[in-house]
């Protein structure tokens, strides 16, 4: 089956090589971008990059974290669940997209009605806690 124009197989060395590549900026402590994320699943995998020019391509990408956060949570499972999409942000920006805000909804991890600054004080949590669970303290402000 393919989705996004992308093989299972492939989706699943994506999701292999993304996981540990945002494990290892949580141990860091640090985030990450689109555009780095990309870049180093390119290198990684040897698959495509995604083309953020296109919108497909872009939704492709929102697909691929949300496979990630489904496999991390099998592979190492925490109450309240962490996303670790919560590491991926805009280049030149501070903030999740908003792919990352509509499965917190969808996980039932974020209120449907959720204000802006709800959305931001859900994002930090999450940073802090993917932070501390991989061994890196308090890095977002």
């Amino acid at each position: 089956m393919s989705v996004y124009g992308r093989a299972d197989s492939e989706w699943d060395e994506l999701v292999e090589a993304g996981r540990n590549f945002l494990i290892e900026r949580a141990r860091l402590g640090k985030l990450t971008s689109y555009t780095e994320l990309n870049a180093t699943l390119v290198r990684r995998t040897g698959c495509r990059p995604f083309d953020f020019k296109r919108a497909d391509e872009r939704a492709a990408m929102g697909h691929l974290l949300g496979l990630i956060v489904e496999r991390d949570q099998e592979i190492a499972p925490s109450e309240p669940p962490v996303m670790l999409s919560a590491l991926v942000v805009y280049l030149d920006s501070n903030d999740a997209g908003t792919g990352f805000y509509q499965l917190a909804k969808e996980l039932g991890l974020l209120s449907l009605s959720a204000s802006e600054s709800e959305k931001v004080a859900f994002w930090v949590d999450q940073v802090k806690r993917l932070h501390a669970r991989h061994g890196a303290g308090p890095a977002v402000a």
